[in-house]
């Protein structure tokens, strides 16, 4: 609960919270818009390659650019962890808070996870999603959210006194150190905060406080992206299950996940190439 407030509200209380607000990052000044040639390019895909995540774990996988990737749920609902790195730099990694800023709460087709700066470029874009029906509940709920971070088990040591092995952050960081050979600080460095695919969540209405409930996974549903430039990921199945009432136990029921890595049969444009990083000139700003 929020704490009552100390001070009285003065006259004019109404007029300033009524005041219109102001998109802060319109996403029509992009350079594009929609799926383009990506639209064009997954009529006609040849799976490569399948990755299973099992429960309570995490796994890595590589995805080139120009070639797509599915998160599917081939079981009972549940809900996955996302993690992504320009597969050459660590350093460059997914940054949920930016892409929050530019696409909204939660993300669907045509929207792009960008990466961190001072890159700042589309890792991937979202280019089909089975779940797309959804839209936002009358809680406000809705699917594929970059609000949460990552459940923790140094969050779960403070609220609940108890230590959890099981974490996405723990699964992530084991993944991570299994791939690339890291020790354990590095990979935990390395690893950051997630694309929670099916994770149904949103803010309540009158604390504001961030929720979580039942997804709407069901087998067969999934999540598809293209690989703007070669990627590492990450995927962690969520110790919560379809999180609709825990996380970070033993206590709910858990499924695997898949990654499913597609090449399409159709050539990319001719003048194609992987987005270059942010044109911001440090040398300039930082000087």
């Amino acid at each position: 609960m929020k704490p009552t407030p100390q001070n009285p509200a003065p006259t004019d209380a109404e007029t300033r919270k009524a005041v219109e607000p102001v998109i802060c990052y319109p996403s029509d000044s992009l350079n594009e818009s929609g799926l383009g040639y990506r639209a064009h390019l997954r009529e006609d895909l040849e799976l490569l390659d399948t990755v299973t995540v099992p429960p309570r774990d995490a796994r890595c996988f590589e995805v080139a650019a120009g070639n797509f990737f599915r998160i599917t749920c081939p079981d009972g609902p549940q809900v996955g962890d996302l993690n992504l790195w320009q597969q050459h730099n660590l350093d460059e990694k997914f940054f949920s808070g930016k892409t929050r800023a530019l696409h909204g709460t939660h993300v669907g087709v045509g929207d792009r996870l960008w990466s961190s700066l001072p890159y700042l470029r589309a890792l991937a874009t979202v280019t089909y999603d089975t779940l797309d029906w959804y839209g936002f509940d009358a809680f406000g709920g809705g699917v594929h959210d970059v609000i949460g971070t990552r459940c923790d088990p140094y969050t779960n040591t403070l609220l609940n006194d108890t230590e959890y092995h099981y974490c996405c952050h723990s699964n992530l960081t084991r993944a991570l150190m299994q791939e690339r050979g890291l020790d354990k600080d590095q990979a935990e460095r390395a690893v950051h905060d997630v694309l929670n695919v099916f994770m149904c969540t949103g803010f309540t209405q009158n604390t504001h406080q961030y929720f979580m409930k039942a997804s709407p996974v069901r087998k067969g549903d999934y999540l598809e992206f293209f690989a703007e430039t070669d990627l590492l990921g990450a995927l962690s199945t969520c110790p919560g299950g379809d999180c609709s009432t825990i996380h970070s136990s033993e206590e709910a029921a858990c499924y695997p996940l898949e990654i499913e890595i597609y090449k399409s049969r159709i050539s990319l444009p001719a003048d194609w190439t992987p987005p270059d990083p942010s044109g911001y000139s440090r040398n300039h700003g930082l000087t």
